[in-house]
């Protein structure tokens, strides 16, 4: 059915911090909303305020009619012990949590229980079971499994997953609701780009409303109707009408205006203040002259130097008073900005790292027969399908994996930096700052907090152990220890999942200006486009045909 999501006066935030206030929204079947904002701006503390999971500080969210049903898809870093494909795609569309509520209800009818409001409920339940899809799901489900190229089995074990295999698990679960309004918690993570196209078909041919939170600027830009942007450092909420490339021009425009207005008003005041200044030491001066020169027995010329001086003082009090009435313009709160360098090393040997007729086997996957060379100064972007072998590539070029045929070597000199899928560089047992500190024992703790403190790490975070840390915290780390390394190997796996958009500009900035050997895996469209690349290695069912980019 058709829903509107409607939002009013809402704030929201968490412990003793407001993050967001006074947002006024309504999502009409047919909105795609993006929220953005940096990491910790509140974003989705928002989803989870519209999906009901948490109470708002302020204000009240609705939807009409008042039981629409509005599906919220969090991010999952996590998957659940034991759960199976078919459980996890029903728990993610709401048919399960649809289903418990309709035997429930039904039970509690067949225990005699004929009251009015217990067939209401089992009525009710009824209808947010069909509508929830639940009754057919089971069929549903193997035929967009295939459609998605993922051949496991509805009972296989989520754990048992590879990484591309556990998104294309979640994009089924997507395609599979049937939500009257749609939350999503950065949908794009971990996608490639077949996944990608299929995800923007589905969101623009969705008749519910969607609000959604995304980092992916291509996927914001192809999809979205409207922006709220949520600006910590301005502590307020925009609304902008339009798309995402119409939100960065009119948010461009509206900053250089609020910086000229602030300009003006600081240029007026600093006037007014010189002025009025300069008219009191006029008055002062001509009062103390009319005592000093004036003869006793010149009453007249003692009256005009005193009502000059008199006049004076009266122009000081009008110009006190027009800056009294100067209407106060706030200066622009300065965000905090990430400052992202890479440390660089001496050069390595020209030959960086090589691979000859190499083979690995993981499973029933087997990545190979590969003959690739990088060389120093490469700067090399990899793409490919989840589950062809990019990260298999990647671990066999720098020595984390051993080729079960052929060989794999790697130059002298070679000092390897990275960023994996799962930010796995740091011990997780750890606090962060003692982990840090055990991989650059030449740091002193204090540096290693101040240098922490630069990537937006403060002592909350510093204090928690690696393992418990959000991925986009865990990917700010290993930003830091990049740049603390010295390194003539970058090597980034999907280096943008989790980051906010400024980091990400970020990343864009540091990339430019590094000068050693780079292999980047990223399904990040606009960062390929911007990234300076010498070749393309395209990754297809464990096999790697490469390209020079003109």
């Amino acid at each position: 059915m058709s829903a509107n999501l409607l939002t009013k006066n809402l704030a929201g935030g968490h412990a003793h911090r407001t993050l967001f206030e006074s947002l006024d929204l309504t999502v009409a079947p047919g909105d795609v909303v993006g929220v953005v904002g940096a990491n910790g701006a509140g974003k989705t503390t928002l989803l989870r305020i519209l999906a009901g999971d948490l109470d708002p500080r302020d204000g009240f969210v609705s939807t009409a009619p008042s039981d629409a049903f509005v599906g919220w898809l969090p991010q999952e870093h996590e998957r659940v012990a034991g759960e199976t494909v078919g459980h996890y795609v029903a728990r993610r569309t709401g048919a399960a949590a649809a289903t418990a509520a309709m035997e429930q209800a039904a039970t509690a009818l067949g225990a005699g229980n004929h009251s009015r409001a217990a067939e209401d409920a089992y009525a009710h339940s009824l209808d947010h079971w069909l509508a929830s899809g639940a009754p057919d799901l089971d069929e549903r489900l193997p035929p967009m499994l295939a459609d998605l190229g993922l051949d496991v089995d509805p009972r296989a074990v989520m754990t048992s997953l590879s990484g591309g295999q556990a998104a294309r698990a979640a994009l089924a679960a997507l395609l599979l609701s049937r939500f009257d309004v749609v939350l999503l918690d950065e949908p794009t993570n971990d996608l490639d780009l077949a996944g990608l196209e299929r995800l923007e078909g589905f969101v623009r041919g969705l008749r519910s409303g969607v609000v959604l939170v995304s980092h992916d600027r291509a996927f914001l830009s192809r999809v979205v109707t409207r922006i709220v942007e949520l600006d910590l450092a301005q502590r307020r909420v925009a609304v902008y009408d339009g798309g995402y490339d119409a939100f960065l021009e009119e948010r461009a425009v509206a900053r250089r205006h609020a910086r000229e207005a602030h300009e003006e008003f600081a240029d007026k005041k600093a006037d007014l203040v010189n002025r009025a200044r300069n008219q009191r030491e006029w008055s002062s001066q001509g009062v103390r002259n009319a005592i000093k020169k004036a003869p006793d027995n010149d009453k007249i010329r003692r009256k005009a130097q005193v009502e000059s001086s008199e006049k004076q003082a009266q122009k000081v009090r009008q110009m006190e008073s027009r800056i009294a009435r100067l209407e106060e313009v706030e200066e622009p709160r300065k965000e905090w900005a990430l400052r992202f360098t890479i440390g660089s090393a001496p050069r390595s040997s020209s030959v960086v790292a090589t691979l000859d007729q190499a083979t690995a086997s993981l499973g029933r996957f087997t990545f190979g027969p590969a003959t690739l060379q990088v060389s120093a100064g490469d700067r090399i972007g990899v793409t490919g399908p989840n589950g062809a072998g990019k990260t298999t590539l990647l671990r066999l070029l720098v020595g984390r994996l051993a080729p079960d045929t052929g060989r794999a070597s790697l130059g002298t000199s070679v000092a390897v930096g990275e960023i994996d899928q799962a930010r796995t560089g740091l011990a997780e047992d750890l606090p962060l700052g003692d982990a840090f500190e055990a991989a650059l024992p030449q740091m002193v703790p204090a540096d290693v907090r101040t240098l922490l403190a630069k990537f937006g790490l403060k002592a909350d975070q510093v204090t928690s152990r690696v393992a418990r840390l959000s991925p986009g915290e865990r990917t700010r780390a290993a930003m830091a220890l990049l740049q603390a390394r010295g390194v003539n190997l970058l090597v980034l796996d999907e280096p943008t999942n989790h980051l906010d958009l400024p980091a990400i500009e970020q990343l864009e900035e540091a990339l430019e200006s590094y000068d050693g050997s780079l292999l980047l895996v990223s399904h990040d469209r606009r960062l390929l486009d911007s990234v300076r690349l010498d070749q393309r290695w395209h990754v297809q069912n464990g096999g790697v045909t490469t390209a020079q980019v003109s």
